[in-house]
C-alpha cells in the first residue's frame, strides 16, 4: 500500500517534513470525492459490536455500521436513525421500534425486523457456542419479538431505563446475520463485518491497516443531520502508526490527513501552524485510579484513603496535560448526565495521609518503605495503552507515594502477563481506569461484577478473587440500571458517586477526552456522544 510505504520511509526519515500549506477559505458546499488518510495510534481487536468499547473498534464501526437511534452530541437526546419512531412502557420493560423501509445490508440483504431482533437477542444474552458476550449496555434482557417485517419488540426481565439510549452506542451497532453466524475469534477481520453504514471495508492488512470504500446507495443516514444521501468521501486509509511522532510528523508534512491520540505536549505546534485539535469529551467515568481490596494491602479503608489523598492531581494536571483535560471532580465527568460535584472528598492532604497511615499499622522502615507486620506497603500497576500519558500518570503518582513511605511500580502495558496479571487482586492492586457512555448506567458498567468488575469483586470475571464484595455498592448499581424513574434513577447516580469517593475506591483524575488532530482542509468531522470520529459528513477541501 502506498500510504503506508511512504510513513515507514518518513518514520525513517528519508521524506522531507514540509509542512502542508493552509487550505484556502472552504468552498461554498461540501465537495463529493477524496480518500482521508486516518492515522490510529492503535490496531482495532475486535469488531463484533459490543467490543466496540476500545476506540480503534469504535473509530472502524462509526464507520461502517448503523444504530436504530442517533444520541445527538450536543443535546443528548434520542433522534431517529434506522428506527423512525418508538414506543416505551411505563416501567421500561417493553421497547416497541417502527423500522426504516429499503435499507439493505453492504451485501444486499435486508435491515428488517427479524435482523434487528437477532442482533439484540445476541448482545442482550450473548452465544456462548460462538463465545458472543453480553453487551454491557444492553440490562435486564428477555427476549424479543417480530411483529411484523419493520416493527419489533424487545421485553426485559425487569426495568431497562438505560435500553433506549443504548440502542444509539456503538456497541449497538446493527449487523448482518451473516456476521452474527460467525464464532467471536473471527471477528477481529474487518471483512468479516457486514453492516448498513456509509461506508464499506474493502481490504486490510490485519494489525497494520484498512480501507474502507463509500457506499454510493446510502440514503439513510440519522434522520435530523443536515447531511443525507452518500457520504462525501470515495473513502477512508486507516494506517496503524503506535509512535506519536511519526504520526505528528506525516501529519504536518501533509502525509496524513487526520490522526487520533495526540499528546498534550504536541498540541502547541499543531496549533501553531494552523491545524485543527479536536478534544471531544468522553461523558462517562473519569480517569482514574482504583484499588482492589481483595488484596490486604488496600483492604482498609484508611490505607485507601491516604493513597487518594497523597495524589496531588493539581501537579499532574500541570505537569502532564493541557486545558483539554478537566480536573475531575467526581467519578464521573461534569457532563454527565447525573453528576454530582463531589469535590470534598477529592482533596490532597498528605499530613493526613501520613497519619492514616500510621493508624493503619503501616510504619516506616529504615529503608523508606512503610511496612505491617512485615508485609512492605509496595504497590504494582499496568500502564493503560488507551488512556493518554498513562505510564507518565503513573510514575508521578508513584513519586508522590513514595513521598510517604509507598512504594508503586509501574509496569508496561503490553506486557504479556498484563490480561491476566489484571485480574488478580494479588498481583495488581491498583489498576487504571475509564469508560465513555453518555447515560447513567456506565457507572454500572465500571464497577458491576458481571460487567467491568473494576473492583475485582466476586462473581465477576476473575477467579482470583477469594472474599471482596460489596452488596450496598452493588445495590445501588442495579437501581442505576433498573429504575425506571428518572429522578429515583438520578438519585441513585449521585449514591454511586458519594459512595465510591467515601470508600476510597477510586481517584479520579481527569475527564478523558478523545484527542485527534486534522489538516486545516479536512472539513465537517463529527463525534458521537462519547468523543468517537463520525466521517459520514466529512469533505476535503483541497
Amino acid at each position: 500500500m502506498t500510504h503506508y510505504r511512504t510513513l515507514i520511509a518518513f518514520s525513517l526519515g528519508l521524506l522531507a517534513t514540509t509542512t502542508f500549506a493552509t487550505a484556502g477559505l472552504a468552498a461554498d458546499a461540501p465537495a463529493k470525492g477524496g480518500t482521508l488518510v486516518y492515522l490510529e495510534q492503535q490496531a482495532h481487536t475486535n469488531l463484533y459490536p459490543p467490543a466496540g468499547g476500545f476506540y480503534p473498534n469504535g473509530g472502524v464501526l462509526n464507520q461502517i455500521t448503523d444504530k436504530l437511534t442517533y444520541q445527538n452530541p450536543k443535546t443528548l437526546e434520542i433522534e431517529p436513525w434506522l428506527a423512525t419512531s418508538w414506543t416505551v412502557n411505563d416501567n421500561a420493560t417493553e421497547y416497541t421500534f417502527k423500522l426504516r423501509p429499503g435499507v439493505t445490508f453492504s451485501d444486499g440483504t435486508p435491515v428488517d425486523a427479524a435482523t434487528v431482533a437477532k442482533n439484540f437477542d445476541t448482545f442482550g444474552l450473548g452465544n456462548k457456542p460462538l463465545k458472543q458476550p453480553v453487551s454491557e449496555v444492553v440490562n435486564n434482557y428477555d427476549h424479543s419479538e417480530v411483529i411484523d417485517p419493520l416493527t419489533v419488540k424487545f421485553y426485559f426481565k425487569k426495568p431497562s431505563p438505560g435500553f433506549l439510549q443504548g440502542t444509539s452506542v456503538i456497541g449497538s451497532g446493527i449487523v448482518s446475520l451473516s456476521t452474527l453466524a460467525l464464532p467471536f475469534e473471527q471477528l477481529g477481520d474487518a471483512t468479516k463485518i457486514i453492516g448498513s453504514g456509509p461506508f464499506v471495508v474493502k481490504a486490510e492488512t490485519i494489525g497494520k491497516s484498512l480501507d474502507l470504500t463509500v457506499r454510493e446507495d446510502y440514503n439513510w443516514g440519522p434522520a435530523k443531520l443536515e447531511h443525507q444521501g452518500r457520504a462525501y468521501l470515495d473513502g477512508i486509509n486507516y494506517i496503524v502508526t503506535a509512535e506519536d511522532s511519526v504520526r505528528i510528523g506525516a501529519l504536518l508534512a501533509g502525509q496524513a490527513d487526520f490522526i487520533r491520540q495526540i499528546q498534550a505536549y504536541d498540541e502547541g505546534q499543531v496549533e501553531a501552524q494552523s491545524f485543527t485539535i479536536y478534544a471531544p469529551g468522553t461523558r462517562g467515568v473519569n480517569n482514574s485510579i482504583v484499588f482492589r481490596p481483595d488484596n490486604p494491602l488496600v483492604s482498609d479503608i484508611k490505607v485507601r484513603k491516604a493513597l487518594s489523598l497523597a495524589v496531588n492531581r493539581d501537579e499532574i494536571l500541570s505537569t502532564i496535560f493541557s486545558k483539554n483535560y478537566p480536573k475531575a471532580t467526581s467519578i464521573i465527568a461534569s457532563t454527565a448526565i447525573g453528576y454530582v460535584a463531589q469535590e470534598d472528598k477529592l482533596g490532597y492532604d498528605p499530613e493526613k495521609a501520613e497519619a492514616l497511615l500510621d493508624e493503619a499499622g503501616f510504619k516506616l522502615g529504615a529503608d523508606g518503605i512503610r511496612a505491617k507486620d512485615g508485609q512492605k506497603l509496595v504497590l504494582t500497576s499496568y500502564e493503560s495503552l488507551p488512556q493518554p500519558q498513562s505510564r507518565a500518570v503513573l510514575q508521578l503518582i508513584a513519586q508522590q507515594w513514595s513521598k510517604l513511605g509507598v512504594k508503586l511500580n509501574v509496569l508496561a502495558g503490553d506486557a504479556g502477563s498484563k490480561v491476566i496479571d489484571e485480574l488478580d487482586p494479588l498481583k495488581t492492586p491498583v489498576a487504571v481506569a475509564m469508560v465513555g457512555r453518555a447515560d447513567p448506567d456506565v457507572v454500572k458498567s465500571q464497577y458491576y461484577p458481571t460487567n467491568r468488575n473494576l473492583l475485582l469483586q466476586k462473581g465477576g470475571v476473575s477467579d482470583k478473587v477469594k472474599t471482596f464484595s460489596d452488596d450496598r455498592l452493588n445495590a445501588i448499581l442495579d437501581e442505576i440500571a433498573s429504575q425506571p424513574d428518572r429522578e429515583k434513577r438520578l438519585k441513585a447516580v449521585a449514591d454511586a458517586q458519594a459512595y465510591v469517593l467515601d470508600q476510597a475506591y477510586a481517584v479520579p483524575i481527569f475527564e478523558e477526552p478523545q484527542a485527534f488532530a486534522g489538516a486545516p482542509y479536512v472539513k465537517g468531522v463529527a463525534f458521537e456522544a462519547v468523543g468517537r470520529p463520525a466521517f459520514y459528513s466529512t469533505w476535503l477541501d483541497k
